[in-house]
């Protein structure tokens, strides 16, 4: 029986497993080079593909879905930058409202326009609060977005922002640096927010080492996305999957 994606977070959440995604932004994918990546994925165990990017020029979203299906049955998630970025053949969409700036259009505005497709579409919808956190160099989505991003050391800020989009009845939370970023999300940053909040967290941004995923995941990511770095060496998503599942918990066993 197929299990919602985002039960699927919350039961990692709760159970301590630690979760991998590897982004595809189809502005960036090579499509002669998809298959081999594709095939990497399913032999080191990849949770979650997410698909999307902060501007997507490029129609081939559903050629990389089409892909993604015909070699594995793993999750597609849509991770759009907006509302034109709607794929009815994906599994679900993460509905993403830009907490940490305050572009109107992107805390509601472009929701009120998306809502009536997606409600069409049959996707899973899951309410995300988006925080952008600095990561050394300006990026896409901070260019796109017309926001600033969070300071990296400004954990109580980021915690009250996570609180307050918790609060309003976001389902998770998604902390980035952005692609290419210089630097991931700080590891104290992860740690306050996580050990905070209820609900699950998504840490993504400037992750192009396994020990800098494993210490993300340590530090209280559920759920670890990593894009750019596998774009220049897709091998990489074996040491990643390894590094990120080995932060998992063993699970609670009830003696009966």
């Amino acid at each position: 029986m197929y299990q919602p994606i985002y039960s699927q977070f919350r039961e990692s959440r709760a159970n301590g497993q630690k979760k991998f995604s590897v982004l595809i932004d189809p502005d960036k994918v090579q499509l002669n080079k998809l298959w081999k990546m594709l095939d990497i994925a399913v032999d080191a165990g990849v949770d979650y593909f997410f698909l999307g990017g902060s501007l997507v020029v490029r129609t081939i979203a559903e050629q990389i879905i089409q892909a993604i299906r015909s070699k594995t049955d793993i999750p597609i998630v849509l991770f759009p930058g907006s509302p034109y970025q709607i794929h009815n053949e994906a599994d679900a969409i993460l509905y993403l409202s830009l907490i940490s700036g305050r572009n109107p259009d992107l805390l509601i505005g472009n929701h009120v326009i998306s809502a009536p497709i997606i409600k069409q579409s049959g996707l899973e919808v899951i309410s995300t609060g988006y925080m952008l956190i600095d990561g050394g160099i300006p990026t896409s989505v901070q260019y796109m977005s017309n926001t600033t991003p969070i300071p990296a050391q400004k954990d109580e800020i980021a915690l009250c922002t996570a609180l307050a989009g918790e609060m309003l009845g976001m389902k998770q939370i998604f902390m980035d640096a952005g692609s290419g970023a210089n630097h991931p999300v700080p590891i104290s940053m992860i740690e306050t927010v996580s050990k905070n909040i209820q609900i699950p967290l998504i840490i993504g941004g400037g992750i192009n080492t396994p020990q800098k995923a494993a210490d993300r995941a340590a530090a209280g990511a559920d759920v670890i996305v990593v894009g750019n770095a596998l774009e220049k060496n897709p091998e990489l998503i074996h040491e990643l999957s390894v590094a990120i599942h080995e932060q998992s918990r063993a699970p609670i066993t009830k003696i009966l």
